[in-house]
């Protein structure tokens, strides 16, 4: 592990996880993964199991949920000249124009074809490596909601890579949270995943919560690559404030925030208060640290991830790399499918 820990340093956030130890399914039931829970005030860490969770909160907090849907993001499809293509829906721009990655050589003007009639054409070529495309049924242009029902049938879960495995029929419901509901995710908000539908209801019933949505987009998994964090340009996200939100926010209950996604949606309006939906891009750091937001539950990270930067932003860089070491000790799994940390 790195000792350089100046917090403005994309080197700080660098540590070397043993690769037995990255998660590629799910503990079952979804609440027998482990929990580490940090208490800031006293300085403690305690081992236990998710579905102990609700012992740790505090009695007054308030909690607020992602209600973002996973779609079938991935698509496999064919060039003209019968190339195989992969793309990876990233989000939505307007109506008819969807920003997406592809893996294959593709030109503008490219047309891949995938089943049934259905397919992309390529529009325009962008510098960070992402493509807009148009979708097609046929010859007619479909809106983004058009979309929606035909790759539930033809695309695939869109598995993060550090994977390294195909999607399976179990991932279209392991990799989707109890209440997801609005569709336009490409990833999973992973601390999300741990709740089971009893452990969800009986948590809504004893404490007040909410629900805010923020559609992940592939931009999540994105390393920092400059050397200094705050010249990493910031991917954007669609998101909206409930109504139900925005009184919790308004008020002066103490929040607890599953996941880095909504803890991202709420120190946005926090900063953006006038707005209630849009375009997010908030960047949590230690030089830039929660408003509003008192508690996290998050999984644990990717190296020099600005995801690994935002629980930094909450109890500093030296304590993210005792926290994460104390984890890799203790043979706790990591990333998506693996186990959660509760910051108090």
């Amino acid at each position: 592990m790195t000792m350089q820990t100046d917090p403005l340093k994309t080197s700080s956030y660098d540590f070397t996880l043993p690769p037995e130890l990255i998660a590629t399914h799910p503990v079952e039931p979804r609440d027998h993964a482990r929990l580490l829970v940090y208490n800031r005030k006293s300085d403690t860490i305690t081992h236990t199991r998710f579905d102990a969770f609700e012992t740790f909160l505090p009695k007054e907090c308030g909690i607020i949920f992602n209600d973002t849907k996973v779609i079938k993001a991935r698509l496999y499809g064919h060039k003209p000249s019968g190339g195989r293509v992969e793309l990876l829906i990233n989000r939505p721009l307007d109506a008819h124009r969807v920003n997406v990655y592809i893996r294959g050589r593709v030109k503008s003007g490219t047309d891949i074809a995938f089943e049934s009639g259905f397919h992309a054409r390529v529009i325009a070529l962008h510098e960070d490596g992402s493509r807009d495309v148009n979708f097609y049924l046929d010859d007619k242009l479909l809106r983004f909601e058009e979309i929606l029902p035909i790759i539930d049938t033809q695309g695939h879960i869109p598995l993060p890579p550090y994977m390294q495995r195909d999607d399976e029929k179990i991932d279209e419901e392991d990799y989707q949270s109890v209440f997801a509901k609005n569709e336009g995710a490409v990833a999973a908000p992973t601390a999300s995943l741990h709740f089971t539908q009893e452990q969800f209801k009986r948590l809504c019933s004893n404490h007040p919560n909410a629900s805010v949505t923020l559609h992940v987009g592939a931009g999540t998994f994105k390393p920092v690559d400059s050397e200094i964090i705050t010249d990493h340009p910031m991917h954007s996200e669609y998101y909206a404030i409930s109504s139900e939100a925005k009184a919790l926010f308004d008020s002066t209950t103490p929040l607890l925030c599953v996941g880095t996604t909504s803890t991202r949606t709420i120190e946005y309006h926090a900063r953006h208060p006038e707005q209630l939906s849009g375009e997010a891009n908030l960047f949590l750091h230690p030089g830039n640290k929660p408003l509003r937001v008192d508690h996290l539950l998050t999984n644990f990270h990717l190296p020099q991830s600005t995801l690994l930067m935002l629980v930094a932003s909450f109890v500093g860089v030296e304590t993210t790399h005792r926290l994460y070491q104390e984890a890799i000790k203790e043979r706790y799994r990591f990333y998506s499918y693996g186990d959660a940390m509760l910051i108090l």
